[in-house]
């Protein structure tokens, strides 16, 4: 499928519904409201294709640049695209789909350590998203050590509420996926999130909210540990 058929199948699937629903979750951009359902659905019929990511992010279209994200091939996409790709970012909803690709790319800890330190708030967030996918993913696969997280773990006790407002939520969810991911590293993560508290994050006009990182954790360890209990 190429970039024009794209688009015309974009339209197609776009709703007045959705992007209302994307407006209130902070979406202000060109859009046509697709559902990620019907994004998934594209997906699977485009199959793998980053040329056509790449021409889709160019478009400037909020959902042709999640199905990008969707489409692109970790592998190849490329540490500079990424880094280009991180300066468009605008909205959260296009920053977590952004980061679930870059958190799979090669270089995805060097992305991570430079992010995180970023003034922009959607720079900073997509790097905090990083360190929550790298979490999961183990040491062996990620490259990112316990000892790494456990300084990122200190950076987020000293400076999650001086972060920027979307970046405070990523950092929280970074928080969780540390303390449930990476069993040495729990009772450090569960230390921090008593220490830090509420964690306030402006919504905006949706009912979502920021979860209290400690309790989130021990549920979610608990949850990997009866996983792990049933292969056994």
């Amino acid at each position: 499928m190429d970039l024009a058929a794209t688009m015309t199948e974009l339209e197609a699937l776009g709703t007045a519904q959705n992007r209302k629903v994307y407006g209130r979750h902070g979406v202000d951009g060109p859009m046509f409201g697709v559902s990620y359902g019907n994004l998934d659905k594209l997906k699977k019929q485009i199959g793998a294709d980053t040329g056509l990511a790449a021409e889709l992010w160019e478009t400037g279209n909020h959902d042709a640049r999640v199905l990008a994200t969707k489409v692109a091939v970790p592998g190849e996409v490329g540490e500079a695209r990424l880094e280009v790709w991180v300066g468009d970012l605008d909205n959260y909803v296009l920053t977590d789909a952004f980061s679930s690709l870059a958190a799979r790319a090669p270089g995805a800890a060097t992305l991570m350590r430079r992010w995180i330190d970023a003034d922009g708030e959607w720079v900073a967030a997509a790097g905090w998203n990083l360190v929550a996918g790298l979490a999961q993913r183990g040491e062996k696969k990620s490259g990112v050590t316990d000892e790494e997280l456990a300084e990122r773990l200190d950076e987020i006790e000293a400076g999650v509420h001086q972060a920027a407002n979307r970046a405070r939520h990523s950092m929280n969810q970074a928080l969780i996926c540390i303390g449930a991911y990476r069993p040495a590293l729990t009772a450090r993560a569960q230390e921090v999130a008593a220490a830090i508290g509420t964690v306030e994050v402006d919504h905006g006009e949706t009912g979502c909210k920021t979860p209290a990182a400690g309790p989130y954790i021990e549920k979610t360890r608990a949850h990997l540990e009866r996983k792990a209990a049933k292969k056994k």
